[in-house]
């Protein structure tokens, strides 16, 4: 046993210096102010009472909110029925459906929604494809669809594969018990499949939200700079306007914030796993 709390020692160290470290520094910062000398500085929370007290940082919390709710809901709403389907397919086909669903994850996020700005600009593939259909000169870029359209292509993934994981767990042996007992097909999937998919689904809903909620370079890509959600203000605090006090404030309140909804997420999940043992 202490051989291995050896081994552990150097990623502890690690963790410390390159997560620990980070968020260490950014509290800190959240909580100063510079004073009048370069060198010193003075415990202050202006900076969250800057973010708590303008309209306009809250419009944009709200509207980052928005953002990862719609996304994750149309996630769900396109990712469990394409689960469900790959899990009633043969071992081969699945195999083959998940490394369809896997292999454009392979390539650089960012280089994905760089493509989709070719996809969506006038004169683009899809914008051909509504002109067949009367559709012309539509605006899809650098609109609200464009954000949501590169949001549900990048995290649509990581919701399909857990409800599948999920899914593929499942005992087939109870599916055939409430046929046998005269269940419907909708209420066997009702009463019975999807119950049991939802630790999957709320995983799912985890991975989705979180980094949608915080997400930067796709509405700043994808949206032209007129979607600026909360991501966007962080990267712009720090990068452009050089603010790293109100920027490590902002961060703080996200990272709260997220830490909230991973509490509530988890004790969903454990509910879920009582309701399914019971």
């Amino acid at each position: 046993m202490k051989t291995w709390r050896r081994l552990a020692i150097p990623y502890l160290i690690w963790g410390s210096f390159m997560l620990l470290l980070p968020m260490l520094l950014i509290v800190f910062y959240s909580v100063i102010q510079p004073g009048n000398d370069v060198a010193t500085f003075r415990f202050s929370l202006s900076s969250y009472v800057r973010f708590f007290t303008d309209r306009d940082f809250l419009l944009i919390l709200w509207r980052s909110l928005k953002i990862a709710i719609e996304t994750t809901v149309l996630c769900l709403l396109i990712g469990y029925p394409v689960a469900y389907w790959i899990s009633r397919c043969s071992q081969k086909t699945q195999n083959l459906m998940v490394l369809i669903i896997t292999l454009p994850m392979w390539i650089n996020m960012l280089v994905r929604t760089y493509a989709w700005i070719g996809i969506l600009s006038e004169g683009g593939p899809l914008s051909i494809v509504l002109g067949w259909f009367g559709f012309h000169n539509v605006d899809l870029l650098y609109t609200e669809a464009a954000v949501l359209i590169g949001m549900v292509y990048n995290f649509l993934p990581y919701m399909i594969l857990q409800i599948h994981s999920s899914l593929t767990k499942m005992d087939p042996s109870l599916i055939e018990a409430a046929s046998d007992l005269g269940a419907s097909p909708f209420q066997t999937f009702w009463r019975v499949v999807f119950p049991l998919s939802i630790p999957g689904v709320i995983s799912g809903i985890t991975l989705v939200f979180l980094p949608a909620i915080s997400a930067f370079f796709i509405p700043k890509l994808l949206g032209g700079g007129g979607w600026f959600l909360i991501g966007n203000v962080i990267e712009n605090q720090f990068i452009t306007v050089g603010e790293w006090n109100f920027g490590s404030a902002i961060s703080v309140i996200m990272a709260m914030v997220m830490m909230l909804l991973m509490t509530l997420v988890r004790k969903a999940d454990r509910k879920a796993s009582k309701e399914e043992k019971a």
